[in-house]
């Protein structure tokens, strides 16, 4: 068993470093194409003024009112789309009558151009904040349900009937069978709509708002500064990859029963 984490861990450093090798070539060439014009600065800023125009930002603090703010609409975005399609997924799950009346309708909303909506929604709701979390719940909303759907469906109908056999009611059986066995299909969707949900906060904000990280791109490609877009562009990314990390890391917590589960199997054969 330590051999095998060892192997795990020796596995996870070689393609971190990899990665970061990776990343680091990229960025490299990047700087030396740029400089000895192989491509227009002008049209692909340097990664050098890029660091500068980020350390302006950071050290002066003029980022930080601009990404709680779409941090804010993100967050609410990804909680309210995720619960409302997690609920709507487990309920047409287990509802087939109702599931085969909504599904034309599931599908038509779900090929909607988010895009077209998001003048709508700003008429609706105004330039604050409620207007990008609107467009945000309506992107993260279809992948969570889908996933949810999808996830509850798979599970094994011999273990949902040994359940019942034993006395399960419906709630515990939600709560012991069906959740447990469809949250690795929720989790996944997670991982895609912390994106999803940025996106449509920074949409929103591009579009028509006061601040956020989205009013700073749009602030910055207005006056064909390329430097400040692609900073805007790199803080976006870099808060998609710490956001995925935690969830990676509240996923583990939340499975680890499998490897408890796998463990037992081991030592019982």
């Amino acid at each position: 068993m330590c051999a095998r984490r060892n192997d795990i861990r020796a596995r996870t450093a070689v393609i971190r470093i990899a990665q970061l090798g990776l990343g680091v070539a990229l960025i490299l060439g990047w700087e030396l194409a740029a400089r000895y014009g192989l491509i227009d600065d002008f049209f692909f800023s340097r990664p050098s003024d890029i660091a500068v125009r980020l350390a302006d930002w950071f050290g002066s603090g003029a980022i930080w009112r601009h990404l709680s703010v779409t941090m804010t609409e993100a967050a609410l975005a990804l909680c309210i789309g995720g619960a409302a399609g997690m609920i709507v997924g487990f309920f047409l799950a287990r509802t087939q009558f109702a599931a085969a009346v909504l599904e034309p309708y599931v599908r038509m909303g779900n090929a909607l151009p988010r895009v077209v909506l998001a003048p709508i929604f700003l008429l609706w709701f105004g330039l604050g904040i409620w207007s990008k979390v609107a467009l945000g719940v309506s992107l993260v909303f279809f992948i969570v349900f889908f996933n949810t759907y999808q996830g509850v469906r798979e599970v094994d109908r011999v273990l949902v009937d040994n359940a019942r056999m034993l006395g399960a009611s419906e709630r515990q059986l939600l709560r012991h069978v069906l959740l447990p066995s469809a949250l690795t299909w929720i989790l996944a969707s997670l991982h895609l709509s912390v994106g999803f949900a940025l996106i449509g906060a920074v949409i929103g904000e591009y579009l028509g708002a006061s601040r956020g990280v989205g009013y700073l791109i749009s602030q910055a490609e207005g006056t064909f500064d390329t430097t400040g877009v692609f900073a805007g562009m790199t803080v976006l990314c870099v808060v998609v990859v710490v956001v995925d990390i935690a969830i990676n890391r509240v996923e583990r917590y939340l499975l680890r029963w499998k490897s408890f589960h796998g463990t037992a199997i081991t030592k019982g054969r």
